[in-house]
């Protein structure tokens, strides 16, 4: 990726040790571009942080009527696999006559130490709803049941892929280029860091898209605020910034260092891209700028933690920290 912008310094003692590297886009639902670093035309793999885009069709359809916000929450959710992630896809599934054979995300070991602990003391092994996408799967199988779409729901030729390209297409505002396949098997398409941050902001700001959209929109931007543990998991930077914004802002990551932020008081969208897939510096970009836009307070301990954690040797001492760039940061200066 060409013209990337130092994003985050990694500092051990008075020199910068390591840099990361990327791109990130503040804009308006208008397509106007407020603020860029590095190249907002970079092509990139939104991966998980568009799991919001990913679950319009699910609600625009009318599939989601009977659906909750927790529902909600964990088809837009990279979960831990905590228990309750699993129990409460597991208990979505049945209210359809599904489940765990029905998904097709994949067996995964659950990131929460507790689920993984039980499963070690039961003698169990992980399974689908372990999977950090089993609640985006559970709503492809909603929207599937719903349309009438064949089982194969992660085939690109899928009704139910093709609604969520259409979808991703409409809110980037281009065609994608193409696709991927995600860690769960789903198509991810491609789009640029600009497009990507378009599509927050459309979110944000749905006014104008149509009825079924605008509604659809709010509802998942609601329900990811409302439950931000179901999004992430306790001690994720997702769950803990959007705690931190007390309902102003919904936040999501994405494998290979992607974040977005959806700014519904502010009808603002944000996209940050570390090139080299450092989840630190991504946590710590995204951090940054949700503070220098006043929705987040640098005081705030669940914000300083992503904003600039320390770096200790193993016994404790201090060495150093990650901090934002200083064409980033900018002093924190108000954006």
């Amino acid at each position: 990726m060409d013209g990337s912008a130092v994003m985050v310094e990694v500092v051990r003692g008075p020199f910068v040790e390591s840099v990361h590297r990327g791109h990130a886009v503040v804009c308006d639902a208008r397509g106007n571009t407020l603020f860029e670093w590095g190249d907002p035309d970079a092509i990139i793999f939104p991966r998980s942080s568009c799991k919001m885009l990913q679950a319009l069709p699910l609600v625009e359809s009318g599939a989601a009527r009977d659906l909750g916000d927790e529902q909600l929450a964990l088809a837009c959710a990279s979960h831990e696999g905590g228990a309750m992630h699993v129990d409460r896809v597991r208990d979505w599934l049945s209210t359809l006559g599904m489940g765990e054979k029905d998904l097709l995300c994949g067996v995964q070991i659950p990131g929460d130490t507790e689920e993984r602990h039980r499963l070690r003391a039961a003698g169990e092994m992980p399974c689908q709803f372990h999977n950090n996408c089993s609640g985006k799967h559970a709503g492809f199988l909603t929207l599937r049941r719903h349309i009438g779409a064949g089982a194969d729901y992660v085939e690109p030729d899928n009704a139910v892929q093709k609604a969520v390209r259409a979808a991703f297409e409409e809110m980037t505002g281009s065609e994608s280029p193409g696709f991927g396949i995600d860690g769960c098997s789903a198509p991810n398409f491609a789009t640029t860091t600009r497009g990507l941050a378009l599509a927050m902001a459309r979110m944000a700001d749905p006014a104008g898209l149509g009825a079924a959209r605008e509604e659809a929109a709010r509802r998942l931007v609601s329900a990811m605020v409302a439950y931000p543990l179901l999004v992430a998991g306790h001690g994720r930077a997702c769950s803990e910034l959007m705690t931190a914004g007390s309902g102003a802002v919904a936040v999501k990551f994405g494998a290979e260092a992607l974040f977005t932020a959806i700014l519904p008081e502010r009808g603002l969208g944000v996209a940050v891209k570390i090139e080299d897939g450092g989840t630190r510096g991504a946590e710590c970009a995204i951090a940054a700028l949700l503070v220098r836009i006043g929705l987040l307070s640098e005081a705030d301990p669940l914000v300083k933690k992503w904003l600039n954690p320390p770096i200790e040797s193993r016994t404790g001492r201090p060495a150093g920290e990650i901090r934002p760039s200083s064409a980033l940061w900018m002093n924190g200066a108000a954006i």
